[in-house]
């Protein structure tokens, strides 16, 4: 079991979501949260997982002296729609207008993990297709005022109301959508 095989390890998730926080602890495993502010920015040229993967690599980076036992986990999301990236709203009339673009299409949820450790660095990435039915303005608006959706990548959370009224298909990872593939980051821990 990986609670076993990683006991005498110091596990740190470099995340301040909620959601991580919750997928993480569902493996089991003991572990510290520890974030480091970063500047999200990549650049421009980066597509899809490549942006996902740079930014997990980003955070990583922050932490610059770890010890011989510990396993640094960073993870990052965006939506991928029309080739490009619709990451956090900057606000309500932002979350709106993206959940307008998601209304009555399907978008990618890309979700990259970087797992480092003293003497070692890995990133990988799951992606999960989202299908949404056609949204009304009314069912936008209310659960933008309801749920301030600001914090999640393409201004809304697949757990909440919005995605039990509006998901009709997903094709993939369900939790990678909310953030964290877990079986494919258990399968890497495994292998440490």
């Amino acid at each position: 079991m990986l609670s076993e095989k990683l006991k005498h390890k110091n596990i740190i998730l470099a995340s301040a979501s909620p959601r991580r926080q919750e997928l993480f602890k569902e493996l089991g495993l003991d572990f510290s949260i520890q974030v480091k502010a970063v500047e999200e920015i990549y650049p421009s040229a980066l597509k899809s997982a490549e942006i996902t993967n740079y930014l997990a690599e980003l955070k990583a980076a922050a932490f610059t002296e770890l010890a011989e036992n510990d396993i640094l986990i960073t993870a990052d999301t965006i939506v991928w729609l029309n080739n490009k990236a619709i990451e956090k709203p900057k606000d309500k009339q932002h979350a709106i207008e993206m959940l307008q673009e998601l209304s009555d299409t399907g978008h990618q949820v890309i979700t990259s993990i970087c797992i480092k450790t003293f003497n070692s660095q890995k990133v990988f990435y799951d992606e999960t297709m989202v299908y949404f039915k056609p949204l009304s303005m009314e069912e936008i608006t209310y659960y933008v005022e309801k749920y301030q959706p600001f914090d999640k990548a393409g201004a809304y959370g697949i757990q909440e109301w919005i995605g039990f009224i509006g998901v009709t298909k997903i094709e993939g990872s369900y939790f990678n959508v909310m953030g964290l593939p877990v079986h494919k980051l258990y399968e890497e821990l495994m292998k440490l």
